[in-house]
Formats: C-alpha cells, sequence, structure tokens
C-alpha cells in the first residue's frame, strides 16, 4: 500500500509510520517540525523513519493547501492517516489561533488533497477531549458531544464534522480515531508522565490539579498503533449515504492520578513533592472510553496495563536521556 502518514515526527505518527513500514506499506511521511516542543525529539523520532527504504519524508505545513496536494499527487497514496495537530488543551487557552489553523485549516488541506487525489480512505486523529462537559460514563462515540471546554476539543469536534461534510458530499471514506490519553516511550514532553518524570528525577515538585483526584483513560502506544492500522486498512461502507465513523480507542481502565503518580515513583525509585492545586480550567475529572465497537467491528480492545506501560516509558526514558 502507498500511504500518507502526516505529523509523521509526532508521538503517535512516528509509531504508526513505523507499523507500516515494517509490513512492506510505501509511506509519505509529512511534519512542519515547529517548536510546540523540543524539535530535537522529533528530528530523532524522524531519523529512526528514516532508515527505511521506503519511507520519503517531506517538510511541509499541512496548512498550506497547495503544497499538501502537491504532496499528495506526487506520492499518489490508496490510504492517509492524518495525525498532524496541534495538541495539548492547556495551551489552547492561551493560543487559539495556532488550533484553528492547525486544527481546522490544515484539516481542509488535508481533506481537499484526499478528495482531489481519490484517496481510498481518510484515517484522522480526532479526541477525547471531544466529550467536554458529559457527566455519563463510559464515554461512547453515539454520546452528544456539543460542549466542549477547550479551544483544542472544539477544533476536534469541528474536524468530525468537516469529515461528514466530505463523506457526504465527495464519497470520501474517512474514519476518526478519538484518543484517550496516549502515553509511552518517544511519548511528547508536554503530558504528564514526562514532566513528572523529569520533575520528580530533578528533585523539583510537581504540580497535581484537582488535589489528585482526576481518573484517565490512559493508553499505551502500543495498543494506539494496533487499533489504528487496523482501521486504516478497512474503509467504512456507507452509513445514511455517507462512508463515515468514528472509534474510540482507550484502555477502557480510569486510572487515579494519584495511583498514576504513585507507579511512576515506584519506578523511579523516588518519591514526588506534590503541589496539590484545583482542576484547571479546561479539564475534565474523569474519561472512560467505551471501546466496545472497536471490539466488535475488529476483534480489538486496548490491553496494556498501565504499570507495564510507565515501567517501558522510564526504561526508555533513563536511557534517552542518560543515567539521572
Amino acid at each position: 500500500m502507498r500511504a500518507v502518514v502526516t505529523g509523521a515526527a509526532g508521538f503517535i505518527g512516528s509509531f504508526v509510520a513505523t507499523k507500516l513500514l515494517e509490513r512492506g506499506d510505501a509511506v509519505l511521511g509529512i511534519d512542519n517540525l515547529n517548536s510546540y516542543y523540543d524539535p530535537q525529539l522529533k528530528q530523532a523520532r524522524l531519523d529512526r523513519l528514516t532508515k527505511h527504504p521506503r519511507f520519503a519524508f517531506k517538510r511541509i505545513d499541512v496548512a498550506d493547501q497547495a503544497v499538501v496536494r502537491d504532496a499528495f499527487l506526487e506520492h499518489e497514496p490508496q490510504h492517509v492517516m492524518h495525525l498532524a495537530a496541534q495538541a495539548g488543551v492547556r495551551h489552547s487557552i492561551e493560543n487559539p489561533g495556532a488550533y484553528v489553523e492547525a486544527n481546522v485549516a490544515g484539516f481542509l488541506s488535508i481533506l481537499e488533497a484526499a478528495r482531489s487525489c481519490g484517496v481510498e480512505h481518510l484515517v484522522y486523529a480526532s479526541t477525547s477531549a471531544v466529550y467536554g462537559g458529559n457527566a455519563q460514563l463510559p464515554f461512547a462515540v453515539s454520546d452528544n458531544v456539543d460542549r466542549p471546554l477547550s479551544m483544542y476539543a472544539a477544533t476536534k469536534k469541528c474536524n468530525e464534522l468537516m469529515a461528514h461534510a466530505y463523506s457526504h458530499l465527495h464519497g470520501l471514506p474517512t474514519t476518526g480515531l478519538r484518543f484517550f490519553t496516549v502515553y509511552g516511550p518517544w511519548g511528547r514532553p508536554d503530558m504528564a508522565l514526562f514532566v513528572f518524570t523529569r520533575r520528580i528525577l530533578a528533585g523539583e515538585p510537581i504540580d497535581v490539579f484537582n488535589h489528585g483526584r482526576h481518573r484517565r483513560d490512559f493508553t499505551y502506544i502500543d495498543d494506539i498503533v494496533e487499533g489504528a492500522v487496523r482501521v486504516f486498512d478497512h474503509p467504512p461502507a456507507p452509513n445514511d449515504g455517507a462512508p463515515y465513523r468514528l472509534y474510540n480507542i482507550g484502555g477502557g481502565k480510569p486510572v487515579e492520578l494519584l495511583r498514576f503518580i504513585q507507579l511512576i515513583e515506584e519506578n523511579l525509585g523516588r518519591k514526588a513533592t506534590k503541589n496539590l492545586l484545583p482542576l484547571q480550567a479546561g479539564d475534565v475529572a474523569e474519561t472512560h472510553a467505551d471501546v466496545t465497537p472497536l471490539e466488535r467491528d475488529f476483534g480489538f480492545a486496548p490491553r496494556t496495563p498501565i504499570e507495564t506501560g510507565i515501567e517501558r516509558f522510564v526504561a526508555w526514558y533513563r536511557d534517552y536521556f542518560g543515567p539521572v
């Protein structure tokens, strides 16, 4: 298969691209290598991909419609995995314009390129954040998601609506994946696991919001990739006239933040100094994914326990940054 993976230097994108390359696909990776977090980490992920002879890379801002279209026309992808985005709930409060540019204008570029090039399946990243103020758990894809609590969530809900419009108008098969708190080796430095590990090793206090009573449906990177690639291979049949669908990919077992921190401490052999704080703006107290549709349609649900995932992350962190 000829595939495009956007956000190929990102956390999830680099793992998805690796999986596709290892099974024999030809992959064009697209990324703008922006400085939202350490570009050296992005480059290190990319360096692992460039060793594969079937991998090509273009440094492109997905919001540049003409350049994206030209890249698609050159590579002629059959399937596209769109993972490039401006991520982060808290940053979206400070810089909402970056989210509209990357997540809305950027997604429009991908939709237009996919439509004009006859792409057979477009899979794109949505987020558990779209569930916003919903109180009923677990979150199901059939739930109403019209109450986003951040601009990040609002732009991702917008992506789902845009995808449906293109599926309906142009027959473009699209699948949205609502990811739930992805973690693991090579993860994003702005995520809690990375931040807590770095600060604990440095002897610095960690900010613990909602006094540690958060519960998150953490999902290990290998589970995310396995689920995403299974979906990638199977374009949706028309549903109410549009070849469009959505799935949750989450661990299915929410973990309290204090337990999460305890596991990091155990793996580091050090105790954290906790700065207990109230719930932060834009945050939700608990996430929990209903993954039964994914299991029903693809025979897969995430299985990696949080204990295993954190152990693997800490081992990678020490290997990448050196012993501390």
